[in-house]
C-alpha cells in the first residue's frame, strides 16, 4: 500500500478522517470533482445532501477502481458543499457512511471541506475530488 494515514500527537484526533497521509507510491492519481450523477448523467438525490454525498463518494470509488486504486490509496480528499453550515454535518456523515458500507471501508484520508455558493449545476449540493498514490 502506498499510503499510510496517521493522527500525529499534538493534532486533534478526528473520527471521520486522519490528519496526515504519507505517500510512498510512484504514480499520482487525480480524480476530478465528482457530483451526484449516475452513469447516464442523471442527478441522484435531488435536494438530499446525504444521498448526494453517497453518490459522489461512490463515483470517486468508480474512478479509483478504473485505474487500479481504492480509497486506501487516497492521500487527500477535497469536498465542496453548497451553503455549508455545521448543522449539515450529520447528513454529510450519513452519506459518507452509506458510501463506505457499499465500498467496503470508510474513506479516512486527510480532507478539506469547503462551503461554496454554488456548483456547476443548481441541483448539485456536493462535489468531491481525490488525489491518490499508487505503486507502479
Amino acid at each position: 500500500m502506498a499510503i499510510t494515514l496517521v493522527n500525529p500527537d499534538g493534532l486533534p484526533e478526528i473520527d471521520a478522517y486522519r490528519q496526515v497521509s504519507i505517500a510512498t507510491g510512484s504514480k499520482l492519481v487525480f480524480v476530478a470533482g465528482q457530483v451526484a450523477c449516475d452513469a447516464d448523467g442523471a442527478t441522484v438525490g435531488e435536494g438530499d445532501l446525504a444521498a448526494q454525498v453517497e453518490q459522489s463518494y461512490l463515483n470517486i470509488g468508480t474512478g479509483l477502481t478504473a485505474v487500479g486504486a481504492s480509497f486506501e490509496d487516497v492521500a487527500k480528499l477535497t469536498v465542496y458543499v453548497v451553503d455549508w453550515a455545521p448543522d449539515k454535518m450529520p447528513l454529510f456523515l450519513e452519506g459518507v457512511s452509506r458510501a463506505a458500507a457499499k465500498l467496503g471501508g470508510t474513506p479516512v484520508a486527510p480532507g478539506t471541506l469547503l462551503g461554496v455558493a454554488a456548483l456547476a449545476a443548481p441541483d448539485y449540493l456536493v462535489e468531491v475530488e481525490a488525489t491518490a498514490i499508487i505503486d507502479g
